[in-house]
């Protein structure tokens, strides 16, 4: 059975920072492209942040330079560093993992980025 399980969202000030992890289980994870998605209320879910099993990275417009993605192969993990963040980060984030014909789906956790 395939599990997708994110945490470390919560409420954070403008300007602070949160670090979300995914922990990954029932797939060969090196085979899989993770992917952090988000969604705000109202608006469809977008991509924020990949990296490839060989560690090639793709970031939204809107994060660059304020987030960053990184994978632990060994741990089955993937996080997500967040700094700098802004009230337009209140989100659902959400971790995806794909592969051919493979795509899978965490359970979301919730950023708001609030004063």
């Amino acid at each position: 059975q395939v599990q997708l399980v994110e945490s470390g969202g919560g409420l954070v000030q403008p300007g602070g920072s949160l670090r979300l992890s995914c922990a990954a289980s029932g797939i060969i994870f090196n085979f899989y492209v993770m992917n952090w998605y988000r969604q705000a209320p109202g608006k469809e879910r977008e991509l924020v942040a990949t990296i490839t099993s060989g560690n090639t990275l793709n970031y939204a417009d809107s994060v660059k330079g304020r987030f960053t993605i990184s994978r632990d192969n060994a741990k089955n993990t993937v996080s997500l560093q967040m700094n700098s963040l802004k009230p337009e980060d209140t989100a659902v984030y959400y971790c995806n993992a794909q592969a051919v014909s493979k795509n899978y789906w965490g359970q979301g956790t919730q950023v708001t980025v609030s004063s």
